[in-house]
């Protein structure tokens, strides 16, 4: 069993930077391949980032250039840093963990076991 935690969503200018952290309680972390996925009201989690445990990791189209994901399995955590945010970053963004999937399917929401309960990213000026 794993539990997720994210913080760092806030109010932010476009343009401006921000951090967001996802901490992972359990064992095994580095045997966990972890994501970002954001949701915007009335839809569906879309994919933001994510890598997998040992290398690997995918990122979206509209957010290339501009979020970096990063992962520090010794204190089971892993980062957005989102740079050049724009209005439509605007969004719950998730954490998520699975075990089980495979790199190949790191894109699908419904793949992963785990879930954080999500931090507000707010893009406005």
């Amino acid at each position: 069993q794993v539990q997720l935690a994210e913080s760092g969503g806030r109010l932010v200018q476009p343009g401006g930077s921000l951090r967001l952290s996802c901490v992972a309680s359990g064992p095994a972390f580095p045997d966990y391949t972890m994501a970002w996925f954001r949701q915007y009201p009335g839809k569906e989690r879309e994919f933001v980032a994510g890598t997998g445990g040992r290398g690997g990791g995918d990122r979206a189209y509209s957010v290339h250039g501009r979020f970096v994901l990063s992962r520090d399995n010794a204190k089971n955590t892993v980062s957005l840093q989102m740079n050049n945010v724009e209005i439509e970053d605007t969004a719950v963004y998730h954490c998520a963990a699975s075990r089980t999937i495979l790199l190949s399917n790191l894109r699908n929401a419904r793949a992963y076991d785990y879930w954080g309960q999500g931090t507000q990213v707010t893009v406005s000026s």
